[in-house]
């Protein structure tokens, strides 16, 4: 007989300025408005202490910031997926992380549009 093990839950959490927090409120992620440097850290070090599964959008500010738990989850991955969303105030001038990343690789022309 199989036994069957419970369902885990993957968290849904909004990390950043309020204004960022109250949309995603709204679609059922628990929020976490004008979170610093040091809730991040806690967060993500409760995380993956409980073995958690979640996805973790923060706002720039938050995804650049010097954490320590971010960086391990960055080198060493787990259950935990972590993004950055663009800000409310400037969405036409956000440059993801990544995006240094691929020009650093492929060169200047790899992003540029054709057309």
């Amino acid at each position: 007989m199989d036994t069957l093990e419970p369902v885990r839950r993957t968290r849904l959490i909004m990390m950043g300025e309020a204004a960022l927090c109250n949309g995603f409120s709204l679609i059922g992620f628990e929020t976490w408005p004008d979170a610093s440097p040091d809730d991040l850290e806690t967060l993500l070090g409760k995380l993956q202490e409980d073995g958690e599964t979640a996805l973790v959008f923060l706002d720039p500010g938050l995804a650049r910031c010097d954490c320590k738990a971010l960086e391990r989850l960055q080198h060493h991955g787990g259950g935990i997926l972590v993004t950055e969303i663009p800000p409310l105030n400037a969405p036409g001038s956000y440059r993801p992380q990544v995006e240094e990343l691929v020009i650093s690789v492929l060169g200047k022309g790899a992003l540029e549009q054709d057309g």
